[in-house]
């Protein structure tokens, strides 16, 4: 292959958004500047559940995890001087997908764009949310409806657009083995065709399957992974072909982008997450015949805090340098006719089919979100304990963690800290926008939107008319969980102990004598408070303490401070814990304390676990918190030892 001969490399990404609207668009200017190829719009946590910057659960979130886009003023104000008819842009939104695309459409038509030119995706995938991401707004069923409701509005008025991208990152975060994240990946993948096939033409069916795109996640088992995405490819074209009759191999191809772990960037030694970082991204690059179109990388430094653009330009970099001073897209396929990798791939694609079997004989993802749930909780179990015992090794964690302190990691600008004043001026800016519109047009599109989800009717056409009326996302969700109802998904922590237990001895034999000390088990309750839906830390937390004779108490995700605090009048927990992923501790953890107190509820322990830095752990314990946990924190028994020992100086009297 000739230098001219080389193949154009994939997407250069980077997944970012915060703040407020004015301050992601300067950073995605910048980001086009310095060569990224194609934009990935990360939004809030209120933005991404459907509720507006003001709403109760709101607080403490907005602009933490991506931009809050409230209205069309700011999605206007986030694309300022950027040409969408130019641009491929990525939006990772789910349950508010009609809306947010509804609202782009809408600031596309204002810029004199030709909408049917519009290219990008979105990621529209609402059953991992169930299972792994919980930003979900309504049930299921109605919200399968509206990610075909995208696709069909698309196959009519964007054909370049890509209306669902089907995301097993999450998965593999919730712990999901290769052999899970292919199986529920492409029984989400199935079960959107199967529901889609009634609201395109026959003729147009199998363009729609060819626009239908993953999200994929890869680890650290860089092989492994590179054959996961050998096997995905191999079994999409295998379900294009027997099971929708797709014969165009265009319509077949599996096409995918990807973020590559994040779950594996330690906090300890984080220099060592540059590796890890290189090597994830060779698993979904070396491999030509399934190679990522677009890929975007974490930074090094993510399991400290959120990333410095210096930081994010670090990791384009080392895309730039694999594509351009590398020879690899000079050649073929490097693994074709390999033995190993071909064993390896029919051994995924095997076990793969085993598990599609088991949830199609179930009624389809839709109907298996509970058994999936389990899966992901009990295989994350797994992982775990496989890193506490030294079975897995992680480098700087549990072998080689001896080291010098990392210079990278010093000062007081070793991480971003989000502009403590975005949220006051993006709620000001939300007040001035709905004192400026004309409110009968709003009520009369808003209701339009309500009628046309109640009866069935395609969402996008009201979406688009609600966002140029000038509706708000939390008045768009108002309207879905008016006509749809609202949804609590299942936690996948059963109440039986698992299997396990034999590594837990020493830890049991200290809560069963705490039992007999008090004449019953050690309650204990788990909450999440706010909008974040990264359920992971607080499953397994609550799972190992299940497993080590805990009663536990943990209903899931999203839950006010009030809320909690009414679970702790109920229950008389002897231990509280608090799990928050989003960056919202501070907030979030004040506002919970000052309720407990006001409950007259103070003298029970609080432990709060989180992507914390150390300057906000200091504040925390002074705001009463008994423990800090960061992701360094890996020995979950160590854990529970902690909460017997803040349960035996509280000095539990017998009930």
């Amino acid at each position: 292959m000739t230098q001219t001969d080389r193949d154009d490399p994939w997407l250069f990404r980077t997944y970012a958004g915060h703040s407020t609207a004015r301050a992601s668009n300067d950073l995605y200017r910048t980001n086009l500047e310095r060569g990224q190829t194609g934009l990935s719009v990360a939004f809030d946590l209120p933005t991404q559940t459907g509720y507006d910057s003001d709403h109760v659960l709101a607080r403490g979130e907005v602009g933490k995890v991506g931009v809050p886009v409230a209205h069309l003023g700011d999605m206007r104000m986030l694309f300022d001087n950027i040409p969408l008819e130019k641009m491929n842009t990525s939006m990772t939104i789910n349950a508010t997908a009609p809306w947010l695309l509804a609202l782009y459409i809408a600031v596309a038509e204002e810029q004199g764009a030709d909408v049917s030119q519009l290219q990008g995706t979105t990621q529209n995938d609402i059953i991992k949310e169930y299972l792994s991401r919980g930003t979900y707004v309504c049930p299921p069923e109605p919200s399968l409806h509206m990610i075909t409701d995208v696709a069909a509005y698309t196959r009519q008025h964007l054909p370049k657009w890509n209306p669902m991208n089907v995301c097993s990152y999450h998965l593999q975060e919730a712990g999901a083995t290769p052999e899970q994240e292919l199986a529920f990946a492409l029984a989400t993948a199935t079960a959107v065709l199967d529901d889609l096939k009634g609201k395109v033409d026959e003729a147009d069916f199998p363009e729609m399957v060819g626009r239908i795109s993953f999200f994929v996640n890869a680890g650290i088992r860089f092989v492994t992974e590179m054959c996961k995405m050998r096997a995905f490819s191999e079994l999409w074209d295998e379900i294009c072909r027997e099971r929708y009759g797709v014969e165009d191999p265009r319509y077949r191809r599996f096409r995918y982008g990807v973020q590559v772990n994040s779950l594996g960037l330690t906090e300890q030694q984080p220099e060592n997450n540059v590796y890890r970082i290189l090597l994830e991204m060779l698993s979904v690059t070396l491999s030509k015949n399934a190679r990522a179109r677009a890929v975007q990388l974490p930074a090094w430094n993510e399991a400290l805090g959120l990333p410095r653009p210096w930081d994010q330009q670090w990791s384009l970099r080392m895309q730039q340098i694999v594509a351009y001073e590398t020879d690899l897209l000079e050649y073929g396929d490097l693994f074709d006719g390999s033995p190993v990798v071909a064993a390896k791939v029919e051994a995924l694609k095997d076990d793969a089919r085993a598990e599609l079997a088991t949830i199609d004989a179930m009624g389809g993802a839709v109907s298996a979100i509970g058994y999936m749930k389990s899966r992901l909780v009990d295989a994350n179990a797994e992982r775990i304990a496989k890193i506490e015992s030294g079975e897995t090794a992680v480098v700087g964690v549990n072998r080689y963690a001896a080291g010098e302190p990392s210079p990278l990691t010093s000062g007081p600008d070793a991480v971003m800290v989000a502009d403590p004043d975005a949220e006051a001026d993006q709620i000001a800016r939300l007040e001035a926008w709905r004192a400026d519109r004309d409110d009968a047009a709003v009520s009369a599109a808003l209701e339009d939107l309500r009628r046309a989800a109640a009866e069935g009717a395609n969402i996008m056409p009201a979406s688009i008319a609600a966002a140029k009326a000038g509706a708000t996302t939390g008045e768009w969700g108002d309207m879905v969980r008016q006509a749809f109802g609202e949804y609590r998904g299942p936690t996948g922590i059963s109440s039986t102990p698992s299997n396990r237990t034999e590594a837990f001895d020493d830890v049991r034999e200290e809560v069963d004598a705490m039992t007999g000390r008090i004449g019953r088990k050690p309650r204990f309750l788990v909450g999440k408070p706010g909008l974040d839906g990264h359920s992971n830390g607080a499953e397994q937390i609550a799972t190992r303490a299940r497993d080590c004779g805990f009663e536990i108490h943990y209903d899931g995700i999203r839950l006010t401070p009030q809320a909690i605090v009414d679970s702790a009048r109920e229950i008389e927990p002897d231990v509280i814990g608090l799990s928050i992923l989003s960056g919202s501790h501070l907030p979030l953890v004040r506002e919970t304390m000052r309720r407990l107190d006001a409950a007259g509820l103070r003298d029970i322990p609080v432990i709060v676990g989180g992507i914390i830095p150390h300057a906000d752990s200091v504040e925390l314990q002074r705001l009463g918190v008994a423990k800090v946990y960061s992701p360094k924190d890996f020995e979950l028994n160590r854990i529970m030892f902690d909460l017997v020992g803040l349960i035996d100086t509280m000095q539990v009297p017998a009930q």
